[in-house]
């Protein structure tokens, strides 16, 4: 496998530019959107590159093509999958249990018909 160098070189400006990019469509936005809708106040670019930033870490996945929850969600229900039947109701039992404080369901589509 031939080794690409110039990525050392290209990658560093070009992630500067689209984290640029990134601070001006969110400043340019909340300064079009929120302060004629809701009176707040307008921000900087470097306040709009902190909300961003805190986006990301709240609502933002790790970057990667599948979050952390979608592969713990899989794995999940691939354990699911596997269980029987039997396990699955002694599971859902204990689930009630633990945060509906009984072992029967009372409404819902659990309760019985």
């Amino acid at each position: 496998m031939k080794k690409k160098k110039w990525i050392y070189f290209v990658a560093p400006p070009a992630l500067a530019i689209f984290i640029a990019i990134g601070g001006e469509v969110v400043m340019r936005l909340w300064n079009w959107l929120l302060p004629p809708l809701f009176g707040w106040h307008q921000v900087t670019f470097w306040q709009a590159l902190g909300l961003l930033a805190l986006c990301r870490i709240l609502f933002g996945g790790s970057g990667g093509h599948g979050s952390y929850r979608s592969k713990s969600r899989r794995l999940i229900d691939e354990h699911w999958e596997r269980m029987t039947p039997e396990e699955r109701e002694k599971f859902r039992q204990g689930m009630r249990s633990r945060w509906c404080g009984s072992e029967t369901p009372t409404s819902g589509a659990d309760a019985p018909a």
